[in-house]
């Protein structure tokens, strides 16, 4: 492992003005990677995972996306994947090469697409518990989290009370500051959610049927490198959606980590991060 210094970083969404950071590492790099969010998150939600894989030789920048932590909320109001696609390939245009992508949830999804549809900007995917076959009640719960305190939070001790509901496998945070990172404090002195509310409405039911085939379309095309890390307890991607990726891209590796769910990485960092830096090893392996 080498040393590593995080600058901030931002660059020029289709929406607005996207916030980041770049963890470069002292020695020569031996890539770039790009950490892409889920929706509901921010780039703090990857953890250690940026120093680490800095301190492992690799140039990692992590994004929030547009309406999410410091991100601009979008100037056109769009919030769909079209949208999401739109500023991550302005991203990835901006990177000193093309970056291994490393995607959760919806961040997976982008990655996804851009890998597909642009293969020249993408050296290699890992997807996050992100596949085109999502189970609908996975996903209905998360919307339902996300909806469910539209007037916000009298205190951080609330916020860790929340969290803790629904992501009942992990320890509640003994020191809650970090959970600044995670809300935005009103003029009326309550916590809400560092997301934009717009975020949540619903797509059209056409405009959904054509994500889906997008994303499955795209998935047909990819041929870099691919790695699957779902997370074994997840309600979200199923033995049977890992199995559909492997048929839309047959040589996409695939492990489970134990004890984990939805949010591999945040679960557990350590073994996710194992997995993902074997795989970053084979990629430079002619």
């Amino acid at each position: 492992m080498t040393d590593s210094y995080k600058e901030s970083v931002y660059f020029l969404g289709e929406g607005g003005r996207l916030a980041g950071d770049c963890w470069m590492p002292e020695s020569p790099a031996r890539g770039t990677i790009l950490l892409l969010h889920g929706g509901g998150q921010t780039r703090h939600s990857w953890g250690a995972a940026g120093s680490t894989l800095a301190g492992a030789g690799w140039t990692t920048f992590a994004v929030d996306s547009r309406g999410h932590g410091d991100s601009d909320w979008a100037v056109d109001g769009r919030y769909g994947l079209d949208a999401i696609v739109e500023d991550a390939t302005n991203v990835v245009q901006a990177m000193p090469e093309p970056p291994v992508v490393i995607g959760a949830s919806l961040g997976g999804l982008t990655g996804l697409v851009l890998a597909g549809e642009q293969p020249a900007t993408i050296r290699g995917l890992v997807l996050v518990d992100a596949v085109p076959r999502i189970e609908p009640a996975g996903a209905h719960r998360i919307a339902a989290f996300m909806r469910s305190a539209p007037d916000g939070f009298g205190s951080l001790e609330e916020v860790a009370d929340a969290i803790r509901e629904y992501q009942p496998q992990r320890s509640r945070p003994v020191n809650l500051q970090g959970l600044r990172k995670n809300v935005r404090r009103g003029s009326d002195g309550r916590w809400r959610w560092h997301w934009d509310p717009a975020f949540l409405r619903p797509p059209e039911e056409p405009e959904a049927a054509r994500t889906s085939a997008r994303i499955r379309a795209a998935a047909a095309r990819v041929q870099a490198p691919t790695l699957l890390v779902r997370g074994a307890l997840s309600d979200v991607v199923t033995e049977e959606g890992a199995g559909d990726l492997q048929r839309l891209i047959p040589h996409a590796q695939y492990v489970d980590v134990a004890g984990t769910g939805h949010m591999v990485a945040g679960d557990d960092n350590s073994v996710f991060l194992t997995e993902v830096s074997q795989f970053l090893d084979e990629l430079g392996k002619p």
